[in-house]
């Protein structure tokens, strides 16, 4: 049967987060539930709560960066068991009949594939995420977590992690490739540690050098501070794929600028205005601009191995829930090096 378990809600936009309740489904025969450790806090579930990308389904609990442990699985599962280290991340389901899903592909599911929370499914029911104590989830959307990886470290791969890797592995980066990571933040800062391990010249490209130490401890070889006059211009013709994590606007003729002959500037952080540019920064060096979302199943467990692989998580500051909301102001700031992950034990524990 269906259960009820504590959750943290957002009850309408921009409102402080409340304990309440979530309905989970009963376990289907190839669902899994899983008891939640841990979920990162993205900046994309703080544009949900607070509007800023249209209007959301409220009342609303956010939640894409899911680590825990199996507590019951359906009669017909077969990929894992009760007791198993496992994640979710950013997709519960998708048609898995669609030429995007048969390669593996569900971000790009011609039907849509339905988002862990904010969505609803096909059914029609609405999604609640990973801001509670529990989830239900068919067992083709769950990850393995390997040993080599704490829970609350391995949470924000699900989303913030894949989201780098993706575009960095089909650009086929690796020794002899370089890599600019622009701004050092929760996407950032992963950029840097995956790029690295997989033998990129990486440098970062941040406002100022505050973070000059972090970069270069977790793998970059060069930072360099675009509010120092002619930053930009010194490093003109200098990479082969330019990976831009930030959300705030950026110069892209500026940054394209920085490419070599047949380099690559790809978004994965989403700014909240329209972005412009000149066609002649792209032809004159045969330059490329494009976008990347998150990653397929195969792909997400993929990273997933290779962070485990590499000894590499993100670097987290685990919060209790009751400092959730004062975590969302944080992140606005800048002020988390590199990600919240809230401990998803304390949601509706005394204290």
């Amino acid at each position: 049967m269906s259960r009820t378990v504590p959750a943290l809600v957002a009850p309408s936009v921009g409102a402080p987060f409340e304990l309440s309740t979530v309905v989970r489904r009963e376990v289907g025969e190839h669902d899994v539930e899983i008891a939640i450790a841990y979920v990162g806090v993205c900046h994309s579930d703080v544009h949900e709560v607070r509007g800023e990308w249209g209007q959301g389904r409220f009342p609303m609990v956010p939640g894409h960066e899911i680590a825990g442990v199996v507590s019951a699985v359906g009669g017909a599962v077969t990929r894992h068991a009760v007791g198993d280290r496992v994640g979710v991340g950013c997709i519960v389901d998708s048609c898995r009949t669609c030429r995007s899903c048969r390669a593996g592909e569900e971000q790009y599911c011609l039907r849509g594939y339905v988002e862990t929370y904010d969505s609803t499914d096909y059914s029609g029911e609405p999604t609640y995420g990973g801001y509670s104590r529990s989830i239900v989830v068919d067992e083709h959307y769950v990850l393995r977590i390997p040993a080599g990886l704490a829970l609350d470290e391995a949470a924000p791969l699900l989303c913030a992690g894949i989201t780098v890797y993706s575009p960095l592995r089909r650009a086929g980066v690796g020794p002899g490739t370089r890599v600019c990571v622009v701004g050092m933040g929760g996407l950032g800062h992963l950029g840097v540690r995956i790029a690295a391990a997989l033998g990129a010249e990486v440098t970062v490209l941040s406002r100022t050098l505050a973070k000059r130490d972090d970069g270069l401890r977790l793998g970059a070889h060069r930072y360099v501070a675009t509010d120092e006059p002619g930053a930009l211009d010194r490093l003109a013709g200098s990479f082969d794929l330019l990976l831009n994590t930030v959300s705030a606007d950026l110069d892209v003729d500026g940054h394209l600028a920085l490419l070599a002959l047949d380099g690559e500037l790809v978004f994965v952080g989403l700014p909240e205005h329209p972005q412009s540019f000149r066609p002649f920064s792209l032809v004159g060096v045969r330059r490329r601009l494009s976008g990347s979302n998150i990653g397929g199943i195969r792909e997400t467990q993929e990273v997933l191995d290779f962070c485990a692989e590499h000894g590499l998580g993100a670097e987290v500051e685990t919060i209790p829930a009751g400092r959730l909301t004062e975590a969302y102001d944080r992140v606005v700031r800048g002020d988390v090096r590199y990600r919240f992950v809230v401990d998803a034990t304390t949601i509706g524990s005394p204290g």
